[in-house]
């Protein structure tokens, strides 16, 4: 039986006057139903880029996938006609965006935009939508769920606005659920709401979810496996488990590092990753992470390091790792 998604060796090229820069490069990834895969980096790691890629939602020009497979429960969305994603889209994956406010129509009431999606994808009535819109809101605790349903975006908090966001996502049952930065702009309560009702909804739907975020707080409480980026590649896989324990890439350990910890004193200092990812049209020769890397050797500076095996499960590219 296929997985839900099947990501191998999606490469994304951004065509541009500067010239060709890979956005995403030669990303693997597969995920389970049930199982939550954590796709994480800082900002400009290609995480979004990567989402976009998936759901084939960035524009061309600039953006085109140049190689690789998308297979959703064994059909590949990259060689789909755009008429086929648009059937797909909504109905058997559905995604979560970083800003709730900026996803939502403000002229459109909630019930109306939740009633679109379910119009689109099933054969369901404007009243049998309507229904179907307050239930989904239910679903999703929203509170006072029936008055919501004729609020504009704007009226709604953003811990409102991204419940509206999650019902439409997962309007239609879709067996894959992306959610991107699904907290980001929530307050430290909200968050823990949001994060406890995505559980829940995946336990009860048995969803595959690529959950995309920079906060390993997050990952440790959601994921099961994680996939670490870095300037559009994947440099480290693991369980969570094993990734927190036991990271192998000097990236992945200077993100845990620097994640605060439960009950640690205050004026314990987070270790930082000086410097900054690098442009996408700015990418050194060798190992894109080596001018920040504490464990960088000559080597890293010439050659681009290949992701390894060294365990069952576990995938690395850095020299380094190799060397213990």
């Amino acid at each position: 039986m296929a997985l839900p998604l099947d990501v191998r060796d999606l490469s994304t090229t951004l065509f541009t006057r500067r010239g060709e820069m890979k956005a995403v490069d030669g990303l693997s990834l597969s995920v389970g139903a049930g199982e939550t895969v954590a796709l994480v980096g800082e900002s400009g790691c290609g995480k979004s880029l990567s989402a976009l890629s998936i759901m084939r939602l960035l524009p061309d020009p600039p953006a085109r996938i140049v190689g690789g497979e998308v297979l959703l429960n064994g059909r590949d969305l990259v060689v789909l006609p755009e008429e086929g994603m648009l059937d797909i889209r909504g109905q058997e994956i559905g995604m979560i965006f970083q800003d709730p406010m900026s996803s939502l129509n403000p002229v459109a009431t909630v019930e109306k935009q939740i009633a679109e999606v379910l119009m689109t994808h099933t054969e369901l009535g404007r009243g049998q939508a309507r229904v179907r819109a307050h239930e989904l809101l239910e679903l999703v605790g929203m509170p006072d769920a029936g008055r919501r349903l004729d609020a504009y975006p704007h009226q709604l908090s953003g811990g409102m606005c991204q419940r509206v966001v999650i019902a439409m996502a997962i309007a239609c049952s879709p067996s894959v659920l992306i959610a991107d930065e699904p907290t980001t702009a929530l307050d430290v309560t909200v968050q823990a709401q949001v994060l406890a009702l995505l559980k829940k909804l995946q336990a009860d739907a048995g969803m595959a979810m690529v959950f995309i975020t920079h906060d390993l707080g997050v990952v440790a409480e959601t994921a099961d496996r994680v996939v670490v980026m870095y300037a559009g590649r994947k440099v480290e896989e693991a369980t969570v488990d094993e990734l927190f324990e036991t990271p192998l890439h000097p990236y992945t350990a200077g993100l845990i590092g620097a994640t605060p910890v439960p009950g640690a004193a205050r004026a314990e200092r987070l270790a930082d990753i000086p410097g900054m990812v690098p442009p996408l049209n700015a990418l050194p020769q060798g190992c894109a992470f080596a001018p920040r890397c504490p464990r960088v050797m000559a080597r890293c500076r010439q050659e681009r390091p290949k992701l390894t095996q060294p365990a069952p499960g576990r995938l690395v590219a850095c020299f380094a790792a190799e060397r213990g």
